[in-house]
């Protein structure tokens, strides 16, 4: 029994060496390029550390110098601004904008009963709320009164946002709701927004923001539950469609008012408010179509999902959903928080529009086109704030804000995939009609910044040739590189516009000046980086004739560079960097 027992440690040794000896390369890299930096940075955030020099113990002084900064509490307050109210905001606004639309709509600034009845008694109305600088409560807490029923997360018969029938549809757990995070679309989540227990299950406040934000970004194609018709395929939910984009104000309480539109886009009235809370029947059928919403309340809280919590020891544990109501999104100009793309009918010659999604990774400053005019239709809550100003109800020194949200799904929109963010500041008066002339200057220079981006990214294309180097995607790096370089400067030359004061010629070529010396900067850098073998260079055979060659080295690119920069940038003498 001995001999048997010490037979089996042995062998239970031996297979623990090999699984140990398996483990040790991950284990090692995790301590050695995760775990030792994480410890050595919260060391040396303790001491006085130059790199070259001996650290010193310092104690918490680099702490509290850090909290003294004034850019640091600044940046601080901006992350928090963004993780409150930007991430959220796309979700949560349409909501309280239905509110404050059918409340307003219906009262006056003082709780009276004065509907609205055409565009003067409009903007009347908006002038007056404006000035009070706050909502007022009573009417709000009058309407909430009146319908809190609807409002009631888990009524028996209108729970709210939610359908009965949709207890049929595809059941997901809580984890779903809480927004995790798919390695790819056919593997299981691998990062979630939340921790231990709370992964799978959430309390009703929590329910009740992610059940709006459901509706709106959904992801799962609802499978089709009716075998005996046809039901067409409704993509992910609505605001996942578009690219959203809203005005951002000072405070929570301008940035509701700048959105808030008591008129369409192009000046009409809307139609009489119906939320969905107000409608008699709660919409039950699955997949479908309706008209597009001619009323904003309506625009607001349309239903493109059917959904129903499930709930279990006062926690929301998972859903059921169902596809809800959609309509043709071609010329929906009711939706007045999205860019649009112009687009044009082979056939018939006529031109229409749909909302343009956000590209991810391209800067908002780069959709400045589509922001005015000129890419055809301006957004409505841009023409909003324009008209606003236009009235004089806002000042003429205005800085306008855009934020814009959106979101990438995978294959069949069956996951999301990624998340876009972005903000942009100007002088409003730059969108409205007098600024016609600026934002023709700004699209050029927009422009220019895409040529000389493929001016870098060309010369990346022929140091690579010239080292021996097969890589493809060294361009579209280099590319990125410069947008990376021009983005701070140019959001900061845009902001610095004054339309009163400055000239389009004057400002064009003092951004030039500044756009020439940030790419000859990272030519340079590149030229440098480019390695002996560029230098030396290589002959690389034609493509349609094999017998003659090209012969391609570092210092011939940089030449084919500079020439076509300083075509794109002729003032560049007058502050370039060679």
């Amino acid at each position: 029994m001995a001999h048997s027992s010490t037979k089996h440690n042995k062998i239970q040794r031996r297979k623990n060496f090999w699984g140990y000896l398996f483990i040790a390369p991950n284990f090692i890299g995790f301590v050695v390029f995760m775990l030792l930096p994480i410890l050595m940075s919260l060391y040396y955030s303790f001491t006085d550390y130059d790199v070259i020099t001996e650290a010193n113990f310092v104690g918490f002084e680099n702490y509290i110098k850090l909290f003294q900064d004034d850019q640091f509490i600044t940046a601080l307050l901006n992350t928090l601004w963004y993780c409150v109210l930007t991430v959220p905001a796309g979700v949560i606004l349409a909501l309280l904008l239905a509110v404050l639309f059918t409340v307003f709509s219906r009262v006056n600034e003082v709780g009276e009963p004065e509907p609205l009845e055409d565009e003067e008694t409009a903007l009347e109305r908006w002038g007056a709320l404006w000035e009070l600088k706050r909502f007022p409560e009573q009417p709000i807490r009058d309407y909430l009164e009146q319908w809190k029923d609807r409002f009631w997360l888990f009524h028996p018969e209108r729970p709210f946002w939610q359908v009965q029938e949709a207890k049929i549809g595809s059941p997901f757990k809580g984890g779903k709701l809480n927004g995790e995070v798919f390695e790819s679309e056919n593997k299981s989540s691998l990062f979630s927004a939340c921790a231990g227990t709370g992964k799978e299950s959430m309390d009703y406040p929590q329910a009740a923001r992610w059940l709006v934000s459901l509706n709106n970004y959904d992801d799962a194609a609802a499978k089709k539950k009716a075998k005996d018709r046809p039901l067409p395929s409704m993509g992910p939910g609505w605001l996942g469609r578009i690219g959203v984009i809203y005005v951002k104000g000072s405070n929570l309480f301008e940035t509701l008012m700048r959105n808030l539109m008591f008129l369409q886009d192009g000046g009409e009235l809307w139609e009489p408010d119906i939320p969905c809370w107000e409608l008699e029947d709660a919409r039950s059928g699955e997949r479908t179509e309706v008209a597009c919403p001619d009323n904003f309340a309506e625009l607001m809280t349309t239903q493109f999902r059917r959904i129903l919590l499930e709930r279990k020891e006062n926690k929301v544990v998972g859903y059921t959903v169902l596809g809800g109501d959609f309509f043709d999104s071609t010329n929906a100009f009711a939706e007045p928080m999205t860019l649009w793309n112009k687009k044009e009918d082979k056939k018939t010659g006529l031109v229409y529009y749909d909302p343009r999604k956000h590209e991810m990774g391209k800067q908002l400053w780069r959709e400045f086109s589509a922001i005015s005019d000129r890419g055809g239709h301006k957004p409505g809550v841009i023409w909003w704030n324009t008209y606003l100003q236009g009235r004089k109800l806002l000042s003429r020194k205005e800085i306008l804000q855009v934020c814009a949200v959106g979101v990438e799904y995978g294959a069949q929109s069956a996951s999301m995939k990624d998340c876009y963010t972005d903000a942009l500041s100007m002088n409003l008066e730059l969108l409205n009609e007098l600024g016609r002339t600026w934002q023709i200057c700004v699209d050029d220079e927009v422009n220019n910044c895409e040529q000389a981006a493929r001016i870098v990214g060309r010369l990346a294309q022929n140091l690579a040739l010239a080292a021996g180097d097969k890589n493809d995607t060294g361009a579209e790096a280099a590319r990125a590189q410069f947008y990376f370089a021009v983005d701070q400067p140019f959001r900061r030359w845009l902001q610095s516009i004054d339309p009163e004061t400055d000239e389009p010629v004057e400002k064009a070529a003092e951004w030039q000046v500044q756009a020439y010396r940030l790419a000859a900067e990272l030519g340079k850098q590149m030229v440098e980086q480019a390695g002996a073998a560029a230098f030396v260079g290589r002959r690389i055979p034609e493509a349609k004739n094999k017998d003659k060659s090209c012969l391609y080295t570092a210092p011939k690119a940089y030449n084919s560079f500079l020439y076509y920069l300083r075509k794109l940038y002729p003032k560049q003498d007058e502050g370039g960097t060679e």
